[in-house]
């Protein structure tokens, strides 16, 4: 496994990838392919010792053309700013792939937030939401959970804007708790769309669904949520795995009962359904039908692209190629369903979340879910029309296409200010 690859150029890759396929103009693609602005922070946070945590933050506004900014908040020890600058990429053409009306951002804090109190996270974030305040809005940026926060944070991030402003404005974060704004539906919408992309393969490329087997890196929400959903369809979910390592059963793992025994546990070591440990690199290169990597970027290179056994990958995380390791699977023959459409329920059920807050009207969560469903199926119909259409290598490079079409039309009506 690679950590070496800069996401942001991998990012840059892939928008010049789908730009060659509309001969774009070398202007247009570096202004598409490059932050609008990016800040750096350092925030100053009292522990609970006394003393004074000091903890590198950063917010990137990527684009936008289509809408507000809108993009996740993560805390992990591994953030950097060429990341958050990726990241803020991935969302703008993310948003435009399911065709919702926003812009992309990022941010990130670095922090290993299990070193930490309670008490002390709730400072970090609200010293953070201090220092973003000028920048974000319903109508200018909008932050949600990523790795490593969720609803918690988003209240804390919500609960000091709306002070600091002297305002109520819902809006101004999603992936809130229901009692504070949130929608229904948001805590399984990446894992949802996951299984809904899985699902529309299968269908297109008249493969049989019971029975097919399903190895999933990375056990937390998305790929828990992504294994269940999966394995309700009527296939069978072999291997899982997370940060420390992972289990398999080659007739199948009950998937309810090992995220039960994480959840208590805090690994998926141990568990009592699995016939033996594995190794995330294991799970990479098992055969397969179906491979969902749902952890941090970079999880396959070019030397694990060769042993990969899946036949169909769906990107749960952002980021999970190398684009050295996209050109391999490419050569096998390997169908990748790229991160921009797998992962992007979180993304269009926040956007049901902002357009409830800004109506002050709740959907039930049935509504949310057939909402997403559609969205969902109909941008992986448009995919499927760009791979066939300009017979393009990847369907990455397809859904780029379509995304890209959409950013560059909304900047071409909006031009360019002197």
């Amino acid at each position: 496994m690679s950590n070496e690859a800069n996401p942001f150029e991998s990012l840059q890759q892939q928008v010049q990838q789908a730009a060659a396929e509309l001969d774009v103009d070398d202007d247009v693609i570096d202004r598409l392919s490059n932050p609008e602005r990016v800040l750096d922070l350092n925030l100053s946070v009292e522990l609970d010792d006394g003393t004074i945590g000091v903890f590198e933050a950063y917010r990137a506004q990527f684009n936008g053309d289509r809408g507000p900014y809108k993009g996740g908040i993560r805390y992990h020890p591994g953030v950097t700013r060429a990341e958050v600058k990726a990241l803020s990429g991935w969302m703008v053409y993310k948003c435009a792939a399911v065709n919702v009306p926003y812009g992309g951002g990022k941010g990130g804090i670095k922090v290993d937030p299990s070193a930490y109190s309670d008490a002390e996270l709730e400072r970090l974030t609200r010293a953070y939401a201090k220092e973003l305040r000028p920048l974000v809005g319903e109508n200018r940026d909008i932050p949600a959970p990523d790795v490593n926060t969720g609803q918690r944070e988003m209240n804390w991030f919500k609960d000091t804007y709306e002070t600091l402003e002297g305002t109520t404005e819902p809006g101004v974060v999603t992936g809130k708790a229901i009692e504070s704004g949130g929608s229904r539906g948001r805590v399984e919408a990446t894992g949802r769309s996951v299984m809904l992309v899985v699902r529309e393969a299968f269908e297109e490329f008249d493969w049989e669904m019971e029975d097919a087997t399903v190895a999933v890196q990375g056990f937390g929400n998305a790929g828990s949520v992504a294994a269940r959903l999966i394995d309700e369809l009527g296939a069978n979910v072999v291997a899982a795995s997370d940060s420390r390592g992972g289990v398999y059963n080659p007739d199948g793992l009950d998937v309810s009962a090992a995220k039960a025994h994480k959840t208590e546990t805090g690994a998926l070591s141990g568990f009592d359904g699995a016939t033996e440990e594995i190794s995330n690199e294991e799970l990479l290169t098992m055969d397969v039908d179906v491979l969902v990597p749902a952890a941090l970027e970079n999880a396959i290179d070019a030397t694990l692209a060769e042993d990969v056994g899946a036949e169909l990958i769906a990107e749960a995380a952002n980021g999970p190629l190398t684009p050295e390791a996209d050109e391999i699977l490419a050569e096998r023959d390997i169908y990748v369903i790229p991160d921009i459409l797998a992962n992007a329920g979180g993304v269009t059920v926040s956007y049901f979340e902002w357009v409830q807050n800004r109506q002050r009207f709740s959907w039930t969560e049935q509504r949310v879910n057939d909402e997403l469903e559609r969205y969902i199926t109909e941008a992986f119909d448009s995919m499927i029309s760009a791979y066939e259409d300009r017979d393009v290598t990847t369907l990455r490079t397809a859904m780029y296409v379509v995304a890209l079409k959409r950013v560059m039309r909304a900047a071409e009506e909006g031009g360019i200010w002197p």
